[in-house]
């Protein structure tokens, strides 16, 4: 091999460069960093922090007693009303929604009152007719008065016959006649217009008392009615409106027993959906009537707890306790464990399991009661607060509770 071809295999290509270990850095390190982001999320997102829970419960006054029966019925309410229009009218504006609270006199529906806002306008102008005859005859009777007296004064004088001042006399006389019936007249157009304004103002249906929506039945567009007309092509109602303290329980008890039950016996009270809340309650009254079918007799009952979580038509189960008339009644009050509590100074708090989260709760305790402590305020019947928190147990940290 000659020194030519030697020198031709030494010879470097710059065309092309070899490619370098340092050109395929940026890859490897932005795998690097991917890797290391994805174990740092694993390990710092929040854990669920495992807890033991205990419903709260209601003690005390009604629930220390013994059930003498048990009976089963429904939450029902005593005022409780299907708002209508006073007319008949298209409705024109629905302003309620079922699960919306009003209040006394708000304004709920409005109906089309262009009919009888004309209605209105026209009794207005006949009023204003009305007075402005009035107002005429006014000035004529005044004239005739004063032409009265002239011909009286023409009499003395012997310038002007009787018979001209006997007619200047009937004149007024009737000119008074006129102005008595148009007083009258005015006082019926303002009748009219009272009348017209009243029809206006049944356009909008308001609230009867303040309550909770519990069904919208009217639509814009329908047509509304107070009496059942039209077929079923006409509305009787724009919604129902239920006082939601006005709920009660009704219980059928069995004839045989009903000697059991007095007014203002204690009740216990458990809803279905609810059976581990205890509902302090006492009897109203029994109804004084028997279903012959049934061989029952109904049974008002009272709720002692107001609680937006008791809603008409649940079912009920109530437990008829036994009186202690020697004993002084005792009122129902909220109990927690003891390890439940946790304080700082003289701030007290428990942590409530709330939709997967531990919620902090400032609560105002009672005295204690063995390994539990009675609850002034704070917390309600029914809640599941955490026993035993861990120190770092913190509002809002996710929590799974043990079963």
């Amino acid at each position: 091999m000659d020194k030519s071809e030697l020198i031709k295999q030494l010879r470097i290509e710059r065309d092309s460069p070899p490619p370098s270990a340092t050109s395929r850095w940026p890859w490897w390190l932005a795998a690097v960093l991917v890797a290391a982001g994805a174990a740092w999320w694993l390990l710092a997102r929040p854990q669920a922090v495992l807890v033991k829970t205990v419903v709260v419960a209601m003690t005390g006054g009604a629930g220390a007693q013994a059930s003498i029966l048990d009976a089963t019925g429904y939450v029902v309410a005593r005022r409780r009303a299907t708002v209508s229009a006073k007319i008949t009218g298209k409705v024109r504006d629905v302003r309620i929604e079922e699960g919306q609270r009003v209040a006394e006199g708000d304004v709920l529906a409005e109906l089309d009152g262009v009919d009888l806002q004309a209605q209105l306008t026209l009794a207005q102008a006949q009023l204003e007719a009305a007075r402005s005859q009035k107002a005429d005859l006014q000035v004529q009777l005044a004239q005739a008065e004063r032409d009265r007296k002239r011909q009286q004064e023409l009499v003395g004088r012997r310038l002007t016959s009787a018979q001209a001042a006997e007619q200047a006399r009937s004149a007024v006389q009737s000119l008074k006649a006129r102005l008595a019936a148009q007083e009258r007249q005015v006082e019926v157009a303002e009748e009219a217009v009272r009348v017209a304004r009243v029809n206006l103002d049944n356009t909008v249906i308001r609230a009867p008392f303040a309550g909770v929506i519990v069904a919208k039945t009217a639509q814009p567009g329908e047509i509304v009615s107070p009496m059942s007309a039209g077929g079923g092509f006409t509305r009787t109602g724009i919604g129902t409106i239920v006082d939601m303290d006005s709920l009660e329980i009704e219980v059928d008890v069995n004839e045989a027993f009903i000697g059991r039950v007095s007014p203002r016996q204690p009740v216990q009270a458990r809803l279905n959906a609810y059976p581990d809340w205890k509902i302090p309650a006492e009897v109203i009254a029994i109804i004084p009537t028997a279903d012959r079918s049934k061989a029952t007799v109904k049974v008002r009952i009272a709720l002692l707890v107001k609680d937006p979580r008791i809603v008409p038509e649940m079912g009920v189960r109530v437990g008829f306790l036994e009186t202690e008339p020697a004993a002084a009644p005792r009122s129902p009050e909220l109990t927690v464990p003891q390890s439940a509590l946790r304080n700082a100074g003289e701030r007290w708090w428990v942590f409530v399991a709330n939709a997967g989260k531990a919620e902090r709760r400032e609560v105002v305790p009672g005295p204690a009661k063995a390994a539990d402590r009675a609850i002034q305020s704070g917390i309600r019947a029914g809640e599941r607060v955490i026993v035993d928190p861990a120190d770092g147990l913190a509002d809002g940290m996710a929590i799974s509770e043990a079963h």
